[in-house]
């Protein structure tokens, strides 16, 4: 019988991931507008990861009255001036902030691949193999560690990217095609940005450069889509080819520099998920502490990732400097309370626990806890008319204390080896899926905390929704019956914590 079971759920895994396939062809509503400020000095600031921005080189470009460039503008002006209906769309949908269109290109991805492999014959479970992606079970399975991740690696890369733009921008100071020949008519908002090189093919190159790593399966997508986003700049007449070409060039050595000098080397690839390893750290936690997480899957699945603690963070020291302290033991007043609380949530929810539960459960094929701080992000971010460098910034922050929070949480899920409300009580019904990993502290919490504390820092206007948002992602796991109070509670404390070391550095970084 389990074998049949596990039989359908993946032929249910593989009818969903083909299905996803089809819902990459994203639209986002967004109307193209002008920069209020173009960070003249951006080329100055601190990167997060490169050490020196002239490490990464660009040709110098031809002058603006030479028989070159002139060539060139002529090419623009040719190509600008019968755009067809789709080259229309591309620029509509490219057109108001790249740095989103990325990240909702990035945020579809971890849903396609946030699907749990199902398990063998043998009642084993396979192991997503990124030597094989496209083999069932797909590379990567793009859980909320995973996600986090990706979207840490994204920011981080397009930032330090842009400011190497930024730096060549003002150096050369060559003036974009519309202001050297006032025929052309752009089809998107002029900004007051030297064109050399173009911001939009950094963009577009560092981020393919990225996200083929993280999502391999999708590289001729993405291929495709890098070379969209930067056609869309020739097609609005706001770039020349040779614009274009010096941006693809940064993007390209940026990207390869995040790839091999940080990625290759994180201790991600020793994260992977094992019944051996996660035995041995529940073995270690009820020797000390009394108490052992225990999978509720049928047949016995391993921890998600244990040993993501072990991942190089971002902005924290180490994870021993934020880990919080133990939970109550069972049997304690204070866990005595927290039992009493959850099955009154349980038992009795209103429309509104229950809207809220649903809401932030972020579960199989959704983008996870991280993508949804994302999407709260791009929609300030396209709120506030950020141009692409503090909107790369903005997204470079957030995912590095949200990966950080992520690795600090799972060492403390691994560390106590927390027990969920359906380990503690008998016959617990929750309101939502449970997930396969120990209890203390949340990982919404503490992702959230983290996501709301960097957003508030960049837009104070935005505090007190921020917050809330992440007291509601907190709460709903208690709603939904899979976390005590002091998983939520202490899981806020910690995510708070950790976003305050990437905030110091942002701080620091030249920008303010």
């Amino acid at each position: 019988m389990k074998t049949k079971v596990g039989l359908l759920i993946g032929i249910c895994i593989i009818i969903a991931f083909i299905a996803c396939e089809k819902e990459l062809d994203i639209q986002k509503n967004a109307s193209a507008y002008t920069y209020s400020n173009v960070d003249e000095k951006a080329g100055q600031w601190k990167p997060v990861f490169l050490t020196n921005v002239t490490d990464i080189t660009v040709s110098t470009p031809a002058q603006t009255n030479s028989t070159e460039y002139l060539a060139s503008l002529a090419a623009l002006k040719s190509v600008s001036s019968s755009v067809t209906a789709d080259q229309k769309t591309a620029i509509e949908f490219w057109g108001a902030n790249s740095i989103a269109s990325w990240n909702q290109i990035a945020r579809t991805l971890a849903a396609k691949y946030n699907l749990p492999p199902a398990a063998n014959a043998d009642g084993t479970y396979p192991v997503p193999n990124a030597a094989e992606p496209g083999k069932y079970p797909y590379f990567p399975f793009a859980n909320p560690p995973y996600a986090s991740r990706a979207f840490a690696y994204l920011g981080a890369a397009q930032f330090d990217a842009l400011i190497v733009a930024w730096k060549y921008k003002y150096d050369f100071n060559r003036p974009a095609p519309y202001q050297v020949d006032n025929t052309i008519i752009p089809a998107l908002p002029k900004q007051n940005l030297p064109s050399y090189p173009s911001e939009d093919a950094v963009i577009a190159e560092v981020s393919l450069g990225i996200l083929r790593v993280m999502f391999p399966n999708d590289t001729t997508y993405l291929k495709e889509k890098a070379a969209e986003l930067k056609n869309t700049r020739l097609w609005a007449g706001m770039n020349t080819q040779d614009d274009i070409d010096a941006g693809t060039a940064i993007g390209k050595q940026v990207a390869a520099k995040f790839i091999n000098d940080r990625a290759k080397k994180d201790n991600m690839g020793k994260a992977i998920s094992t019944i051996a390893v996660t035995d041995s750290l529940a073995t270690l936690a009820e020797l000390k502490y009394g108490w052992r997480w225990r999978s509720l899957e049928s047949p016995v699945r391993p921890g998600m990732l244990p040993k993501f603690g072990d991942v190089k963070p971002w902005c924290i020291p180490d994870v021993a400097t934020v880990r919080p302290g133990p939970p109550p033991a069972p049997g304690t007043p204070e866990f005595i309370a927290d039992v009493n609380e959850i099955k009154d949530f349980t038992e009795n929810p209103t429309s509104e626990t229950r809207r809220i539960a649903n809401f932030w459960a972020d579960g199989p094929s959704t983008s996870t806890p991280p993508g949804h701080w994302n999407a709260i992000a791009s929609d300030l971010i396209l709120k506030y008319q950020m141009n692409p460098i503090r909107s790369a910034r903005t997204m470079a922050y957030m995912n590095m204390a949200i990966q950080d929070a992520g690795i600090s949480c799972w060492d403390t899920k691994y560390y106590y080896n927390g027990l969920r409300p359906s380990n503690a009580i008998s016959d617990f019904r929750t309101l939502i899926g449970v997930p396969n990993f120990p209890g203390y502290i949340s990982g919404h919490s503490t992702f959230s905390a983290a996501g709301a504390e960097v957003l508030a820092y960049i837009f104070p206007n935005e505090t007190a929704s921020v917050n809330q948002f992440a007291q509601d992602a907190s709460n709903s796991r208690i709603y939904g019956g899979i976390h005590f109070r002091v998983d939520c509670k202490v899981g806020l404390e910690t995510g708070k914590k950790v976003a305050g070391y990437a905030i110091n550095i942002a701080r620091a970084d030249g920008s303010e």
